[in-house]
């Protein structure tokens, strides 16, 4: 596990809204980035407030801030995606990580859980694999990494290998499922994540590309900017990001004896009314909502359990 490191810092810097145990609750200290990441120094510049910076509409700019915020905070010397691929924002991916950790921890006095013997199963890990990174760096749980796309599991695979990661890649081969195919007869999960693509349509995701670049530019852009992309997968699917949600619900209620808790990322707020009452349907026994937030940009982790207090309990002791 990669050292805790601390910073002084002004309390006007802490990023307040990330989860206390967050390495990225500071600003980005460029000079000891670009010490150990010297190809990252062309891209930092001192902002109209004196601070420094990098261009986040620049796409090879955010890849290697990205290779160094890993290779700095995690000890990840290997990390790299296909083009085009979704290249996540570390922190708010740290943040979900963090605050599951704490969803676990409620089952188990407060004691935040570590070691392998904690399992988890990232559904959509992409190209990245960000969060099967996170989670093993930080926590040292053990991870599968499940997604549908060809050129994804390569590239999760390759992360993997070269930088030794207790993470298991599996292709989802039926674009209908989540957890059937994935999730073996009698293996068991503390946990499960996703990140769901959030739009309904590639015109919906070009739209929000277009708009996010004006809100931060202040201009009407002419095309969308990279840095913000990915592939259909990662972005967009039919009935977006509730129907995707509400789906995984529905088949999440078949491996309830497989996974002590089940969660994922809800963007947009509009989506939780609908979200519990798929929740209520299928019984669930406890449903948590926690909010998150980066920057102006607010979203919530839901997280849902089949299994009453005692019974968590029961699991937590068998672990």
């Amino acid at each position: 596990m990669v050292e805790d490191k601390k910073i002084n810092i002004e309390k006007s810097e802490v990023k307040k809204r990330l989860h206390r145990r967050n390495r990225h609750k500071t600003k980005y200290n460029f000079p000891k980035l670009i010490k150990q990441t010297p190809g990252l120094a062309k891209f930092v510049s001192v902002n109209k407030y004196g601070k420094e910076t990098i261009n986040f509409f620049n796409a090879e700019a955010v890849m290697m801030l990205n290779q160094s915020l890993l290779k700095y905070d995690y000890g990840i010397e290997n990390w790299d995606i296909p083009t085009g691929y979704l290249c996540p924002p570390i922190p708010g991916r740290a943040d979900y990580i963090h605050h599951i950790a704490d969803v676990l921890a409620s089952d188990d006095n407060k004691r935040v859980p570590r070691g392998p013997l904690i399992h988890a199963l990232d559904i959509g890990t992409g190209a990245n694999c960000i969060y099967p990174i996170i989670g093993h760096c930080e926590y040292e749980w053990d991870f599968v990494g499940s997604d549908i796309d060809l050129t994804s599991i390569e590239s999760a695979k390759k992360i993997v290998k070269r930088n030794d990661l207790s993470v298991q890649i599996r292709l989802q081969n039926n674009i209908n499922h989540f957890f059937d195919g994935i999730i073996n007869t009698h293996e068991k999960f503390d946990i499960t994540v996703c990140n769901p693509p959030f739009h309904a349509s590639q015109e919906e995701a070009i739209s929000a590309n277009m708009k996010k670049i004006k809100n931060l530019k202040g201009e009407k852009p002419k095309k969308p900017n990279p840095s913000f992309g990915g592939k259909h997968n990662e972005l967009w699917c039919e009935g977006g990001e509730l129907r995707f949600i509400k789906n995984m619900i529905m088949e999440s209620k078949r491996f309830k004896e497989n996974v002590l808790w089940f969660s994922t990322l809800v963007s947009k707020h509009g989506n939780l009314k609908n979200i519990y009452l798929s929740l209520k349907k299928v019984e669930a026994f406890d449903v948590k909502t926690i909010p998150m937030g980066q920057g102006n940009k607010s979203s919530r982790i839901v997280a849902w359990t089949y299994h009453n207090p005692n019974q968590r309990k029961k699991w937590v002791r068998e672990r």
